[in-house]
């Protein structure tokens, strides 16, 4: 007997999929792959979020306390910079997030991007679990759309032969 159940509720709830009609089946499986599209789209984001907080934590460990009034490029965009100047390199300057810099010590900054890859990384392990439950689920529904089409293919051709 196939059976689904969603655990993303306190409460289980269960379905056998052997009771529902082909028409609610496509409908649930629809659902489920709409869902699947979203959680891809929301993957692809956090991935991108991680890679950008990994790029920053990687640009900071390449600092060095003797970089005052050194020359260097700041990104004003992904593709456009303007010349600058290193000030006092123990302390810059972050994005904590939606447009809102903060300025830390360098050892702060880096510790910072580490608790923000650490914790972009568990929302996409966290997301990709739900992914393969909704994908696992999606599977069952169509195993058994397919042996409903089976049946219903056999009645036909059954009846074909009792007519002739």
């Amino acid at each position: 007997m196939a059976q689904i159940s969603s655990t993303e509720k306190p409460q289980m709830q269960q379905i056998d999929l052997n009771t529902l009609n082909l028409q609610q089946l496509t409908q649930l499986k629809n659902q489920l792959d709409q869902e699947l599209n979203l959680f891809q789209d929301s993957l692809n984001s956090i991935k991108m979020a991680r890679s950008k907080y990994s790029a920053s934590k990687e640009a900071l460990e390449k600092f060095k306390a003797d970089w005052n009034d050194k020359q260097i490029l700041v990104p004003l965009t992904g593709s456009m910079y303007v010349p600058g100047t290193i000030k006092d390199a123990n302390n810059v300057i972050i994005e904590v997030g939606t447009g809102y810099y903060v300025e830390n010590d360098l050892e702060s900054a880096k510790a910072f991007f580490k608790r923000r890859v650490e914790y972009v990384q568990e929302q996409l392990e966290k997301i990709e679990t739900i992914g393969i439950e909704k994908s696992k689920i999606r599977e069952a529904i169509r195993e058994v759309m397919e042996m409903k089409l089976a049946l219903f293919s056999k009645e036909m051709q059954k009846k074909r032969e009792a007519e002739s």
